[in-house]
């Protein structure tokens, strides 16, 4: 089972060294920054660091890039060569030790389609208290809509591993609301059984102003009562791109 990690990065040229180097310790097949177009040094320091550095809008450029995380993800799986992809986010400031092959494992059970990291989320020095768009919004309507994935802690987590087969049997939502979709629709696809969760300890992260979860929010919400039915899904995941295996 071969592994590649892929890194969506944004203007991180002050952490994505470090997450790459902390990657590479588990000599993964590749590591693939996937630059969104940054404006600072990105790029060079990720490369630097020993990763393989792509321009999303060089990956099936015949398809003109949009704005959002969820965009670099797919791209990415495209270019990906491994049976398994896993996703680590360029920010963070402390990578869980052996954080690839700790997400890969459970994926050698046939069975499991989808691994998501499970830790403690830190507010403002607290050892807990953090990942409140999660906690206030995200984890109640998935109760709510689709309790066969209520057992998932931390569904917004940017660390997780899919089967790269899975991953292009799916649409990925273009922007923030890109990890609620994919749990959802491989839960819907394959069971919420398939979809498990690893412990990673601690994730400090940083903490946003209320001003700017808001938004975030409100993505998730339309995302997830987009697929419920709630919402049409053409106002409620307008950015959604359709699943490669759609696209020839």
């Amino acid at each position: 089972m071969t592994v590649s990690v892929v890194i969506p990065a944004l203007n991180e040229e002050a952490t994505v060294a470090d997450v790459v180097r902390a990657v590479l310790v588990d000599n993964p097949l590749e590591v693939l920054v996937i630059d969104s177009s940054s404006s600072d040094a990105t790029a060079s320091k990720a490369q630097a660091a020993g990763a393989t550095v792509l321009s999303w809008s060089d990956i099936a450029p015949e398809i003109p890039t949009r704005p959002g995380k969820g965009e670099a993800l797919w791209r990415g799986v495209k270019a990906a060569r491994g049976d398994v992809v896993v996703f680590v986010d360029a920010d963070l400031t402390e990578v869980p030790p052996h954080v690839v092959s700790r997400l890969a494992l459970p994926l050698q059970d046939p069975q499991v389609h989808m691994v998501k990291a499970d830790y403690a989320r830190t507010l403002d020095g607290a050892p807990s208290g953090g990942g409140r768009v999660t906690e206030l919004t995200a984890k109640p309507l998935l109760r709510t809509y689709f309790p066969a994935i209520s057992h998932i802690n931390q569904p917004l987590a940017g660390e997780y591993a899919l089967r790269r087969s899975t991953a292009l049997d799916v649409p990925f939502i273009s922007g923030y609301g890109v990890e609620s979709g994919l749990l959802i629709d491989i839960s819907e696809r394959c069971g919420g059984s398939a979809i498990t969760q690893v412990d990673l300890g601690t994730r400090s992260h940083r903490n946003r102003p209320l001003a700017e979860l808001g938004p975030m929010a409100q993505v998730v919400a339309h995302s997830i009562l987009g697929r419920a039915g709630v919402l049409p899904e053409e106002v409620a995941v307008p950015d959604q791109r359709p699943a490669w295996n759609t696209l020839g």
